[in-house]
């Protein structure tokens, strides 16, 4: 079972999500927060395995309710729950280290699918669209990260390079499979290496040092 903690400030969109994952069969919905501040707490007496944290709350918004989970000495996969994508404060949820975020329209059937995605800590939510988000936000503040980010991937080899570089589109592990020519059980190594080589969270950090040190230009 996999053990899900809901914080978010409507009472109705933690409902929704505590009937379809539970409904699902492979969820425990072990609590449920109405702030961040509530949620932290939630989280250290419950260890949930994954975190669900709306990114505008109050008492304790989504950013800094992410950063306080992420330092917990075992700290649960965190997604974010936004209404609009394109939203700074989610591009800094997923800087921070959230693995990904579930937009709250998203279908009931595919909210399951997603979470356990969260959980593996293998993907990432809506690829295409995080790299959307990614891109448009690292594009305004890419000068003074750019040195930071080029240090960081000085050490790589070319083929980690280019692996990075294809974390950056957001493509799944067999889109890249098939376009480094080998398995995805191959992929799933070179990622967690590179993960570990860069002292990375997830993959979306590693979309957002891609982008920022600039190996998706030219």
């Amino acid at each position: 079972m996999i053990r899900v903690l809901l914080v978010d400030d409507e009472e109705l969109v933690r409902f929704g999500l505590r009937t379809v994952l539970e409904a699902a069969g492979d969820f425990e919905v072990v609590g449920e927060a109405g702030n961040g501040a509530d949620g932290v707490r939630a989280a250290r007496e419950q260890a949930p395995d994954v975190v669900l944290v709306d990114i505008r709350m109050p008492v304790l918004d989504g950013l800094a309710a992410t950063e306080q989970l992420l330092a917990l000495p075992e700290p649960p996969q965190v997604a974010v729950l936004t209404t609009f994508y394109l939203d700074e404060y989610v591009y800094a949820a997923l800087a921070a280290g959230a693995a990904g975020f579930l937009l709250k329209d998203t279908p009931p059937r595919e909210i399951a699918a997603a979470v356990r995605a969260v959980a593996e800590g293998t993907a990432t939510l809506s690829p295409k669209v995080t790299a959307t988000l990614i891109e448009s936000y690292v594009g305004r503040r890419a000068a003074p990260r750019r040195a930071e980010a080029l240090s960081k991937v000085a050490g790589l080899s070319d083929r980690e390079r280019e692996v990075l570089a294809l974390l950056g589109t957001g493509d799944s592990n067999a889109d890249l499979a098939r376009r480094l020519f080998v398995s995805e059980a191959t992929v799933k190594t070179y990622v967690s290496r590179l993960l570990t080589k860069l002292d990375l969270a997830n993959r979306t950090q590693a979309a957002i040092l891609a982008h920022e040190a600039g190996l998706l230009e030219g």
